[in-house]
């Protein structure tokens, strides 16, 4: 039987904890038997998950004969880990344990130094700090999970089912996997990735900016069939100052901003009005339909009707 070992550190997440303990518990093979032995370890018998303390039955020894480890995330991605964790998981990965992370615990996984040239993901709202702290690292915060073979990593909260179902299909085939996500009230595959729920706000600015006069003109002028040239003599300079003052002030050139304004928009247009899909395109901005589709799929990962399914 296949063993799956969690890794429970001090600041533990409840949710992520408790995912793959249901997820793998409930797995049953054709012929009925239980598809996974669930183990909990930590360093510690009583280990702080916030709201309440977690007594856990196995050591760190406990790893050393599970076939895959999971590291749910912390509250505090910048916690250490102590030596003998990051040992115990070195240990583990050296003999060829499968070793998973989810949401925060991507941080721990990174400072083993296991994920050190290769891809991975976390939490969107984690990621760049993910990546500042590890920039060995490929982070990638648009995707649901990375899977890099023998080491796994996968994004925030829900992310961690779809990593789990990804696993259980690896190991049994995709007719267990389904019936485990049916049991979770899951599909077993979720149209786009982590994109879709990443808000983009519009680029900050330090109060009193030479542009803030320009962004709100740009905000109530969405709708508008703007180009470069036509920002640039609203604001009475050359395009080529604009562009530099652009990546000074806000880390983007204007389109670019104006873009991500006008799908911020229409999210919250899909979101709160029932308004059509062309309908929305033409009021944020989209000279057509295929325009507005086209670049609303490039920036969340999913079209403008499967956002709307999932989010109105």
């Amino acid at each position: 039987m296949h063993t799956i070992a969690v890794l429970a550190l001090d600041q533990v997440i409840p949710f992520d904890l408790s995912t793959p303990i249901e997820v793998f518990s409930r797995v049953r093979l054709p012929d009925g038997r239980p598809g996974y032995q669930i183990r909990v370890c930590a360093e510690r018998p009583e280990i702080d998950a916030g709201v309440f303390t977690v007594r856990v039955p196995w050591g760190l020894d406990g790893l050393r004969a599970a076939d895959t480890i999971i590291v749910p995330g912390v509250a505090d991605a910048t916690a250490p880990v102590t030596g003998a964790v990051r040992d115990a998981l070195r240990a583990a990965a050296e003999n060829g344990t499968r070793i998973a992370s989810i949401c925060s615990g991507t941080f721990p996984l990174a400072a083993t130094g296991l994920l050190d040239g290769l891809r991975a993901t976390t939490h969107w709202a984690a990621a760049d700090l993910l990546a500042a702290a590890h920039p060995d690292i490929e982070v990638d915060p648009d995707v649901l999970y990375v899977d890099n073979g023998q080491i796994l990593t996968s994004a925030g909260a829900a992310a961690g089912l779809d990593l789990c179902l990804h696993m259980i299909r690896r190991d049994y085939g995709s007719a267990v996997a389904a019936d485990a996500a049916r049991l979770s009230v899951m599909p077993l595959e979720r149209e786009g990735g982590q994109a879709q729920f990443i808000v983009h706000p519009h680029a900050p600015t330090p109060q009193g900016s030479t542009l803030e006069p320009l962004l709100a003109w740009l905000k109530e002028n969405l709708s508008s069939e703007l180009t470069l040239a036509d920002i640039a003599a609203h604001a009475g300079t050359s395009t080529r100052t604009l562009i530099r003052r652009f990546r000074e002030q806000t880390g983007s050139t204007p389109l670019q901003w104006l873009h991500r304004a006008r799908i911020r928009q229409a999210q919250h247009l899909l979101e709160t009005t029932h308004h059509s899909v062309e309908r929305i395109g033409a009021q944020v901005g989209f000279g057509s339909p295929t325009a507005f589709r086209d670049r609303f799929k490039r920036t969340t990962g999913v079209s403008p009707h499967a956002y709307r399914r999932a989010f109105s």
